[in-house]
């Protein structure tokens, strides 16, 4: 009981620091998404294009941040984003020590990753559409903004989502990596409550129930979106 003690809210317990950073870790992945996955169309998008630039830009960056560990590409991004504003900072003359935001340095560092991963899942889905949707969107007239938006985009949601719903919930479990750089988040203020109590099995299985508990809530999520995306598919079979 007096393990348990430790959870209660207040200053006698560490119940409302976890929950904080379990909050912060859902909107760090909640921000990091929508980044993630526009990038990861755009890299998608320039892989299968016709010219050679932006085609082996594309490919460059897939190659080069899904083979970077997370850890370190997060690093890049904190540590060399505060260089290159001290640099442009002396360029138009200001002085001052400028510190980039934990918070969006976590967010863009989880998403050049994801987008790196979401580019593949998306080429993938591409690549399992027929040419014949394309052909036949055209001798309708449709231009091609158009044929993506009403034939082509409602198919790449539903062939992307088994695999996008698995870079998220690994997406949430990398949040915890953003910890190193003074981040807030679950695992940190897991880290916080065990050096002081010095009770890590207690703590650590807390924060392990907090990790399960939101990756099965979003297993729930996403079952109803998928059955959402395939539910003209079940209605035409």
């Amino acid at each position: 009981m007096d393990l348990f003690r430790l959870l209660s809210f207040g200053p006698d317990g560490w119940g409302d620091e976890l929950l904080t950073g379990a909050f912060l870790t859902i909107r760090l992945a909640l921000a990091t998404l929508p980044f993630g996955l526009a990038l990861g169309l755009l890299i998608a998008v320039a892989r299968r294009s016709s010219s050679f630039l932006p085609r082996a830009l594309g490919n460059v960056y897939s190659t080069v941040f899904r083979g970077l560990p997370e850890l370190l590409t997060i690093f890049i991004v904190y540590f060399g984003g505060q260089i290159l504003l001290r640099r442009i900072a002396t360029f138009v003359g200001v002085t001052g020590d400028f510190e980039v935001n934990g918070f969006f340095a976590g967010m863009i560092a989880l998403g050049v990753v994801f987008s790196a991963y979401s580019s593949e899942v998306f080429l993938g889905a591409f690549r399992n559409i027929p040419a014949g949707q394309y052909e036949a969107a055209q001798s309708l007239g449709l231009k091609r903004f158009t044929t993506f938006r009403l034939v082509i985009w409602p198919q790449l949601v539903r062939l992307s989502l088994p695999g996008l719903a698995n870079l998220w919930l690994a997406l949430l479990k990398d949040t915890s990596l953003v910890s190193v750089i003074a981040i807030n988040d679950l695992l940190r203020m897991t880290s916080l409550a065990v050096r002081v109590t010095k009770e890590p099995f207690f703590f650590f299985g807390i924060a392990c129930l907090l990790y399960l508990a939101m990756s099965i809530v979003s297993s729930v999520g996403i079952s109803a979106i998928e059955r959402w995306a395939g539910r003209g598919q079940r209605r035409t079979a």
